[in-house]
């Protein structure tokens, strides 16, 4: 079973969005090691790696399905952050966006009745959740830790998987 264009050309847009992740992420990454805070640049080296992956993955799906995978132009990262939590503030957004982009990419494999392609975004969608949450307990982390330093926050965040 063939993909057709337009649900390779939806993919190859989220495998550069997903590319534009992981450059963004591995950015706030070395602005995290510039500053001191080992912890936070470790889950953004990690998260940096994810996306990277994910990127693959969706490759791999559309040439598997005898398509052709593509990387358009990306754009460079953002790289004036302000301190850790406008950075985790900023990723919130980002995982926001991206879950946006999934969003769309599965409208098109329903238009398309593409089974193939709806159960392999699925995991993506669950995962969109799960990124979200991640993120949105780092945060809470900063919110609701009055008695605790950053660098407590930095050493919670280093430990996570």
């Amino acid at each position: 079973m063939n993909i057709s264009k337009k649900m390779q050309d939806a993919f190859n847009a989220q495998i550069t969005a997903e590319l534009y992740s992981s450059n963004l992420y591995l950015q706030m990454a070395f602005w995290f090691r510039k500053e001191g805070w080992k912890g936070f640049a470790d889950w953004m080296f990690k998260h940096s790696d994810e996306e990277k992956h994910h990127a693959l993955e969706m490759a791999n799906f559309v040439l598997d399905r005898g398509g052709e995978a593509l990387v358009a132009a990306i754009d460079a990262p953002e790289v004036d952050f302000k301190d850790p939590k406008e950075i985790f503030e900023r990723t919130l957004k980002h995982e926001q966006w991206v879950t946006e982009k999934i969003n769309e990419l599965a409208d098109v494999a329903d238009e398309l009745k593409d089974r193939a392609s709806i159960n392999f975004v699925d995991k993506f969608i669950d995962e969109q959740v799960e990124e979200e949450k991640t993120v949105r307990d780092i945060l809470n982390l900063f919110r609701h830790r009055d008695g605790h330093t950053v660098a407590t926050i930095d050493d919670i965040v280093g430990a996570q998987e």
